[in-house]
């Protein structure tokens, strides 16, 4: 046991529930329960929950809040209303991603961002010493603030059926303050998986009773635990980033797919004329969905090949339970980015043939309106 890793308040559940735990971004989390097709199918056919208190939260409150986020972050945060949640990215001055976060603006001058779990420190870090902070005041409640999805064409019953307010009304990428099952929770209508769902912010202590609460009270519905490699493959279907395989420090917002986040109009913020070189000239390479027409898993770093000559690299790979293919991303050089082009990905020495094909993998089912 590697007394390094850190547990979330869920820790003692996830091993009474018999999952499989593993080391992922310096945290002992749950890959997964009864098998990961099985957990994945739970998701998109009726809800599932997951453990995410390992993300980071951080708040930042004053009258200079405002602008200091605009500095440090891409999307344009003076849009945001009161109640409502934006993707979001960090980025160095030279373009390349410090992490990828959804931005809540709490009050006028109180926000708060989450952040990938691997990145907390580094995030901090940036947050803090970036930017100046001026007349405006940073708060790491990361350990304080327990973390729940629940997602799924069935997640409004389950924890409607445990708010104290009609959650129906709460809009996508929105959030409400209430109580669920009992416990003060910061509700919003988010998630990663393309389903629709919910985000649960709670105090830490109170993790254990929601969690508990909405397993034992979504039986109804066909509730179940979710770990993290049917997380892992129901992003993958949507296309969704992943922070240290799809992005990174040396990975540019344009050559992600990730441009409508970066909002040059808004004014000055850090990466701002690096990545608009980048649109002047144009991405070198792009990240793009493969599909494999052979039998076979493309895994993150695998080569991407085209008439022997090596093209491209795959950012993150798997069987798609939903979509029955085995499918991937990754950066290829622009020329050989077009839907349709055939390539080949190199798998232990041997080329499989792929094809560049349209993303997302499965249409997205989130509620917006």
């Amino acid at each position: 046991m590697d007394t390094s890793l850190k547990r979330t308040p869920l820790f003692s559940a996830h091993v009474k529930a018999g999952a499989r735990m593993v080391p992922f971004g310096g945290w002992e989390m749950p890959v997964q329960y009864r098998g990961i097709v099985e957990e994945h199918r739970t998701v998109r056919a009726a809800v599932g929950c997951f453990d995410v208190s390992h993300m980071g939260e951080f708040e930042i409150e004053g009258p200079g809040a405002l602008a200091t986020l605009q500095t440090l972050t891409t999307n344009d945060v003076a849009a945001l209303e009161i109640g409502q949640v934006q993707y979001s990215l960090l980025c160095r001055p030279d373009g390349g991603i410090v992490d990828d976060l959804t931005l809540y603006r709490l009050a006028t001058d109180r926000f708060m961002l989450t952040v990938n779990a691997g990145n907390i420190d580094k995030d901090w870090s940036h947050v803090t010493t970036a930017a100046p902070a001026e007349g405006a005041r940073w708060r790491d409640v990361s350990t304080s603030t327990g973390l729940i999805a629940v997602q799924g064409p069935r997640a409004e019953a389950v924890v409607g059926r445990l708010a104290d307010q009609d959650i129906a009304r709460i809009g996508y990428y929105r959030f409400a303050r209430g109580k669920v099952a009992g416990v003060a929770a910061l509700i919003s209508r988010t998630g990663y998986t393309g389903e629709d769902g919910f985000e649960l912010y709670v105090a830490a202590g109170d993790t254990e009773q929601l969690w508990n609460a909405l397993l034992g009270q979504g039986a109804a519905e066909g509730v179940a635990p979710i770990g993290l490699g049917a997380r892992d493959t129901l992003r993958l279907e949507m296309r969704y980033a992943l922070y240290g395989n799809d992005i990174d420090e040396t990975t540019n917002p344009l050559e992600a797919g990730l441009g409508w986040v970066v909002k040059p109009a808004k004014g000055e913020f850090l990466g701002r004329a690096a990545i608009e070189r980048v649109r002047a000239a144009g991405p070198g390479r792009k990240l793009i969905g493969l599909e494999m027409t052979e039998r076979a898993v493309a895994r993150h770093g695998y080569p991407v090949v085209k008439e022997g000559a090596a093209i491209g690299v795959v950012t993150s790979g798997s069987y798609g339970p939903s979509v029955d293919r085995y499918i991937a991303m990754a950066y290829v050089a622009t020329p050989h980015a077009a839907v349709g082009t055939d390539v080949g990905v190199e798998v232990r020495g041997q080329v499989r043939a792929a094809r560049v094909v349209k993303t997302p993998f499965h249409p997205s089912r989130v509620k917006k309106g």
